[in-house]
């Protein structure tokens, strides 16, 4: 049976929150994810939020979903220059910790638990995240990869629609197809593969249909339209982005810059 937990439905307070996350309004949207949390204890997608906000917190610190970080190879493969803020890291690592063990309980009662999948998909892939750009713990990464696409592809078997969950997969995708020849070689003897046409397209997945991350997929692909040279598909993302979220200088920013227009007064680094 299909579920009707959080992750697949419209919550407005969860919507809200994400909202406030897009607008790099971190502690405001954190603020609705934890009191939504405070009256649903035993849904692990709350801590799934609250760990997105500490990390979407330190990629808008770090620069990371800039096109600054993403045209350039040697911040997009290896990661950012120094290191993330440590306390920020252990909040994000003890949320997704919670959610980790809420959703392996319900797993023990139902193992194809589709709440207990995404939340393992969406928390595997943002500690990936973390593992390779902010610790640049590139083995640990490929190893968080490996489990979220694992999490994903059981989860997308049962109800294709969860569109959320094909950001973790078009990502890892995207990512260690633009990986030299040689690496992605080892890669593949290890059992992870990658291939850079797939990954943007189940990223726009969850760009086009998407109900939380369909925002953070937006970007996403639209900064790797940048680096695919595909301009006109990155120009009509960072539209509707700024469209969407006229609060947002990230989203005003990196639209002026695929535009080839002056950075907005008040708003460019």
């Amino acid at each position: 049976m299909e579920s009707d937990a959080a992750a697949f439905r419209d919550v407005p307070e969860l919507t809200a929150g994400f909202r406030l996350l897009y607008e790099q309004k971190f502690p405001e949207g954190r603020k609705k994810f934890i009191e939504w949390t405070s009256k649903n204890p035993d849904d692990p997608f709350g801590y799934v939020a609250e760990s997105a906000s500490y990390l979407f917190e330190e990629f808008d610190r770090q620069g990371v979903l800039t096109s600054d970080f993403f045209l350039d190879d040697n911040k997009f493969l290896k990661g950012i220059k120094g290191k993330p803020d440590p306390e920020s890291m252990k909040n994000f690592l003890e949320a997704t910790g919670r959610a980790r063990e809420l959703a392996k309980a319900r797993l023990k009662h139902n193992p194809k638990d589709q709440e207990a999948l995404f939340a393992l998909t969406i928390a595997a892939g943002m500690e990936s995240n973390a593992d390779s750009i902010l610790e640049k713990k590139h083995l640990d990464g490929l190893k968080r990869m490996k489990e979220a696409n694992a999490h994903a592809k059981l989860l997308l078997s049962q109800r294709p629609d969860a569109s959320d969950a094909f950001v973790a997969l078009g990502s890892a995708n995207y990512i260690i197809g633009s990986l030299s020849s040689g690496y992605r070689a080892l890669l593949w003897f290890g059992g992870v593969h990658g291939d850079k046409k797939l990954g943007m397209e189940q990223v726009g997945k969850t760009a086009e249909n998407g109900r939380y991350l369909k925002p953070f997929a937006k970007i996403l692909l639209a900064l790797a339209a940048r680096r695919e040279k595909q301009n006109g598909l990155a120009q009509r993302l960072l539209s509707e982005l700024n469209e969407e979220f006229p609060a947002s200088p990230l989203f005003a920013t990196e639209y002026a810059k695929a535009m080839g227009r002056p950075i907005p007064a008040g708003i460019g680094p």
